[in-house]
């Protein structure tokens, strides 16, 4: 038997990998929601990249759906995004619409599977910045879309949002996490201040347990100094 459910939204990322080999571990069933598959999860569920938001929903929520068979499930964690940099002078409509669609159409389909499949007193979980809490000159597209994922974030966490009762919306706010592709680009700093992937998805875990739980609606920034994070709510 297994532990329990979860969807990973961007399971096939850094932070998504971690996520689904981390719970595959605990023996949760695992399914992936990505552009492409993770092998680690039991089902996978691959986005069509060139297709509206709706239709992205769509045939997300029938997927899901199907793969369920009427179950419901412990977490929705969406850990789907990227990062894009540019002014007002650099493109920015175009790099506003790209982050747009990785995190905002992201983590809205992962409010509305958590609306249907989620299990009452369940996890969502959904990926803000903490950069995106002030403004972002040098990436404006992203902190538009991270900030959007925090209104979205305090609007399920209200009376009447739609979720199952007693469930936990909550956005995590990075500041840097500790990827490959991370330290690729950044072979100089330092890398104490930077969040591991397993503390995130620990602390997934403990959240859908009920251990630790913030308030519902909270934006939780995760500092880390001298490889100690600690977590900050708003």
């Amino acid at each position: 038997m297994a532990s329990g459910r979860i969807i990973v939204y961007g399971g096939r990322g850094a932070l998504g990998t971690a996520c689904v080999n981390h719970f595959k571990k605990a023996n949760f069933w695992v399914a992936s929601i990505d552009l492409s598959p993770n092998d680690s999860a039991d089902v996978n569920i691959t986005v069509p990249k060139d297709a509206s938001w709706v239709q992205q929903e769509e045939h997300v929520i029938n997927e899901i759906g199907s793969a369920l068979q009427g179950q419901k499930v412990n977490a929705v964690i969406c850990v789907a995004g990227g990062w894009a940099g540019g002014n007002a002078a650099k493109e920015l409509s175009k790099q506003a619409d790209l982050m747009w669609r990785q995190s905002v159409w992201s983590s809205t389909i992962a409010a509305t599977l958590a609306s249907k499949y989620l299990t009452a007193g369940g996890l969502l979980a959904l990926t803000g910045a903490k950069a995106a809490l002030d403004g972002t000159p040098g990436m404006i597209g992203y902190g538009m879309a991270k900030a959007a994922v925090h209104q979205l974030t305090k609007s399920l966490g209200a009376k009447d949002s739609g979720l199952p009762e007693n469930s936990l919306a909550v956005a995590i706010l990075p500041v840097t996490l500790d990827t490959e592709m991370n330290r690729k680009w950044m072979p100089k700093a330092d890398f104490g201040t930077w969040t591991p992937l397993s503390y995130v998805a620990e602390l997934f875990a403990k959240w859908m347990k009920g251990e630790e739980r913030p308030p519902s609606g909270s934006l939780v920034a995760l500092v880390t100094k001298d490889n100690v994070t600690d977590l900050i709510i708003h």
